[in-house]
């Protein structure tokens, strides 16, 4: 399995998550310790590691592709966590929608809308323990 470098990691395209844990994700033959950030463009390292220091700028790459993006699922962690007014107006006036839910969740669903070929997007806070 191969592995890449949390500040180059890009995986060109989409993929169905395998497995997430231990700080990080399975996807497409390789792992990635930390929080990952999908789009259409890709899978991108994603320097947040909790919704504490989530701020709307974690997002840029997401609204530069918003034309390409229905919705984004944001993965808060172990526990399902709302995000700010300010990050959901943000998403908002980009014509982005918006679903939070505990990673976990939201790799799974995630996946079940890849396979439904969805314009959809992730942003997936690393957990330690799957659950």
């Amino acid at each position: 399995m191969t592995s890449f470098a949390k500040q180059e990691a890009f995986f060109p395209g989409q993929a169905s998550i395998d497995s997430y844990g231990n700080g990080g994700f399975r996807f497409a033959d390789m792992s990635h310790r930390g929080s990952i950030l999908i789009l259409p463009s890709g899978i991108y390292g994603w320097p947040v590691s909790s919704m504490d220091e989530l701020r709307v700028d974690a997002f840029a790459r997401v609204f530069a592709e918003a034309e390409q993006v229905e919705f984004l699922l944001l993965g808060s962690g172990t526990d399902m966590i709302r995000p700010s007014a300010e990050i959901r107006e943000a998403f908002r006036n980009h014509g982005v929608g918006l679903e939070f839910m505990s990673t976990g969740a939201a790799a799974r669903t995630y996946n079940i809308l890849l396979s439904e070929k969805r314009a959809v997007a992730a942003a997936l806070i690393a957990v330690d323990s799957a659950r």
